[in-house]
Formats: C-alpha cells, sequence, structure tokens
C-alpha cells in the first residue's frame, strides 16, 4: 500500500502536528530533539520500538481525554452530573424533523441514530439511560473499554457487511483488509 506520512505525524504529534507545519525547520528540529528526549525514557540516546508504541499510545490518550473534555462541554453547558439520552439526541439529532422520512438523508441519520443509542446503552453502566462523563467518555472513544468491545466488533462487523445479510463475505473481507492495509500498516 501506500505510505501515509499524515497519519504518521498524527499518530506521533497528537494535536501538535499541524503547528510543527507552520514551523521553520530549525524550530521543528528543537522541538522534536524535545520530544524525542521525552521518549526516550531509559536515556540511552536511542528510542526503541517499545518506547516509541508508548509514546504513540500516550498521544492517542490525550486526544482521547482533550475531545472528551469538549464533547462533555458542548453536550452538557449546563454542567450537569450526568447527560441523558434525550438531551443528547435532542441536541445531536433534532434536526431530523427537518426531514421527509422518506428521504435518504433522514434514513442515514437515523441509522447514525440508532447507531449512537446502542453505543449509549452499553456505555450506560448504571443503566439509567444518563451518562456521566467518564460512562460519556467510554461512549465517545470506546476502544479501550472492556465491556464496549462487543459493540466495537457489531459496529465493524456492520461497517465491512456491504450487503447487509449479517455475514462478512470474502469479497467484503477482503476489501476491508485491503483498507486497513494501507491506511493502518507500515
Amino acid at each position: 500500500g501506500e505510505h501515509n506520512s499524515a497519519f504518521d505525524h498524527e499518530a506521533f504529534l497528537g494535536d501538535d502536528a499541524k503547528a510543527f507545519e507552520e514551523l521553520s525547520p530549525d524550530e521543528s528540529q528543537r522541538r522534536l530533539g524535545l520530544i524525542f528526549d521525552k521518549i526516550d525514557t531509559n536515556k540511552d540516546g536511542l528510542v526503541e520500538s517499545h518506547e516509541l508504541k508508548k509514546w504513540i499510545q500516550w498521544t492517542q490518550k490525550r486526544y482521547i481525554v482533550q475531545d472528551g473534555k469538549t464533547q462533555w462541554r458542548v453536550h452538557n453547558p449546563d454542567g450537569a452530573e450526568k447527560l441523558t439520552w434525550e438531551d443528547y439526541k435532542k441536541a445531536t439529532y433534532g434536526f431530523l424533523n427537518e426531514y421527509s422520512t422518506d428521504s435518504d438523508d433522514y434514513k442515514t441519520y437515523a441509522r447514525m441514530m440508532d447507531r449512537d443509542r446502542r453505543r449509549w446503552q452499553a456505555a450506560d453502566e448504571d443503566k439509567d439511560d444518563a451518562l456521566t462523563q467518564e460512562e460519556f467518555f467510554n461512549f465517545l472513544h470506546p476502544e479501550d473499554v472492556k465491556h464496549m468491545q462487543d459493540i466495537i466488533i457489531m459496529e465493524t462487523i456492520e461497517d465491512i457487511d456491504k450487503d447487509g445479510d449479517g455475514k462478512l463475505s470474502l469479497t467484503e473481507y477482503m476489501s476491508k483488509t485491503r483498507v486497513q492495509q494501507i491506511i493502518w500498516l507500515p
């Protein structure tokens, strides 16, 4: 596949990736040196694969936390202890009333809302139909949350299952695998 350097920059630098594009070569090199020192945890002057892996995981976790806090403030402007499904649905999908239920746009957004609803219910550990901030983070970013793994598997299968028969054909699987190789693998 093709190498995606923008993905590498984002994984390595996180939110700082865009800022690096604006820097002079000397300033970019200086800042990369500072990052190198942070990554090289055993201070041997080399970045080993386990150090780089740990750095990228930290960068991704930082993004997830920042995004979660931002989304929490946007969806919960009053700072309530919990966010209800009805409030979230109104803020996120309230515009659906403007569409005809027969339109393709309505059907697309209705499927997205159903998917969000299912994920919401999985994130709602105490089953009160309202999410705490931590539950909301799990709703937004379920990747590393043990009790959310079944939802991720279900959503992934739905994404790959292009004919909607509930099964993955070899063609569907291979098509998805090729995309992953191009995007995610070195």
